[in-house]
């Protein structure tokens, strides 16, 4: 599917299932136009250019529960019209949606999850707009229900993967999974399973085995993933524990076959009933496409961008967009305070990236984000962001510390009008020649919301 479709086809979708069952649907959507100031809009080392964007943009949220379909989609769609005509306008789509419709209750279902964001040619140049794509994950396939006793149940799922990106084709492909789950409840919060997975990956561009390969890079990175795992959830009031324990294989058509202990464990804890925490480990394989579905919207900012940016609705990502697969090891948190007038984030991260096959974008990574948004008045909210990561490519010698921050004003005139004003600044120090850049952004906007 390609990406530049995605948000048409979610709309769809979701326009579908509303003629369902109206009475349960509920669609938001708000309306946004600003412009854009940069005194560095090709966030050059030696070269800035001095650029207005006008930024014109819709923001839109669906969700229904209906006994027969149920559906839950929010995306952005974003134009930007370079007004010196440094770069060529641009049209951007960001989307998260799934769809589940109930074929036969507590039977059969069939789902489609759609994942489409933003993401750059080369992770090692700066986020310049001509440093930019569009990817999209979209998954589908059914799933069969079936019971094994009063406290022990059975699912089967089938599901088809197609990736794409709109520049880098070699990242396109074509999956076929199953799975096998066994769940057992251990009472009202507790659950244990086992669970049993495959997944073949075909690529349409990769390189074909007779190609000369002087780097000793894999030419054909076709594979087929199996993982064996159980899982143990608990949901108390103020404590949860997601705990998955198994092994991991990747066969690959064209190389060894490796393999490895996989696990991931998230612990959330509601310490008070305005704080709370939460930490994510994990050691698994994965590659760019898993993890653009996975885990859509990560932080992990790998080029310099600035997720959570006041000056712009859509970022973009940091994932190498290649067919590589790697052995992917990180923790992360997430600490939320919340009162009345004041919301505080905060959330460190270490990543661990080690490929498999093509070791340049070996990397490990380290750093935060922070966000915090304070209401003023009943009208006004002052916010302010920062966040920090700093790379070292192993493989390549290179060092890269990005460095963004930004705060930003809101002013809610009426129920649907509102206007707001940002500044930012991003920031790459690099220990390659010629690739950090400073970058300071201004921003004002006006908001309809529905």
């Amino acid at each position: 599917m390609p990406a530049s479709s995605t948000l048409s086809c979610a709309v769809a979708l979701a326009l579908a299932a509303a003629s369902g069952a109206a009475t349960a649907a509920q669609f938001d959507y708000s309306l946004f136009a600003g412009i854009e100031h940069s005194d560095n809009i090709n966030l050059s080392t030696s070269n800035p250019i001095s650029q207005n964007v006008l930024i014109p943009g819709l923001n839109f949220t669906f969700v229904q529960q209906g006994s027969a379909v149920q559906t839950n989609v929010s995306g952005t769609l974003q134009y930007k019209d370079y007004l010196g005509n440094a770069f060529d306008n641009q049209t951007l789509v960001q989307l998260t949606g799934q769809a589940n419709w109930t074929v036969l209750p507590q039977r059969l279902d069939f789902t489609i999850q759609d994942f489409a964001g933003v993401e750059p040619l080369s992770t090692l140049s700066s986020d310049a707009p001509n440093n930019q794509q569009q990817t999209n994950v979209v998954m589908l396939g059914p799933t069969l229900h079936f019971m094994l006793g009063d406290t022990l149940r059975g699912q089967a799922e089938l599901r088809y993967i197609n990736s794409d990106a709109s520049k880098v084709k070699e990242f396109d492909s074509s999956r076929g999974e199953a799975a096998l789950r066994l769940f057992k409840d251990l009472g009202p919060n507790d659950q244990l399973s086992f669970n049993l997975e495959t997944q073949h990956a075909d690529f349409y561009n990769a390189p074909s085995d007779s190609d000369n390969n002087p780097d000793g890079v894999l030419n054909n990175p076709d594979f087929t993933r199996n993982e064996l795992f159980g899982r143990y959830v608990s949901k108390l009031t103020h404590f949860n524990l997601d705990v998955a324990l198994g092994w991991s294989q990747i066969d690959f058509k064209a190389a060894p076959t490796v393999s490895t202990p996989m696990a991931r464990v998230t612990l959330g804890w509601v310490a008070t009933p305005h704080s709370s925490f939460s930490v994510t480990a994990a050691r698994q394989y994965s590659d760019a496409a898993l993890d653009m579905a996975l885990q859509p919207g990560q932080t992990f900012i790998g080029n310099g961008v600035a997720p959570g940016s006041t000056a712009s609705s859509i970022s973009t990502g940091g994932a190498v967009i290649d067919p590589q697969v790697y052995l992917d090891q990180r923790l992360e948190g997430v600490y939320t305070l919340t009162t009345d007038r004041l919301t505080l984030t905060a959330s460190p991260l270490y990543r661990k990236l080690d490929y498999l096959n093509d070791h340049s974008f070996d990397q490990t990574g380290h750093g935060g984000s922070g966000a915090l948004d304070y209401r003023l008045r009943e009208s006004i909210t002052l916010s302010a962001y920062v966040n920090e990561e700093t790379l070292n490519y192993r493989f390549l010698g290179r060092r890269d510390e990005s460095i963004n921050y930004g705060i930003s004003a809101t002013y809610t005139r009426t129920p649907h009008w509102s206007w707001r004003l940002s500044i930012d600044h991003r920031q790459l120090n690099s220990t390659a020649s010629g690739a950090g850049y400073r970058a300071n952004e201004i921003y004002f906007g006006v908001v309809f919301r529905r």
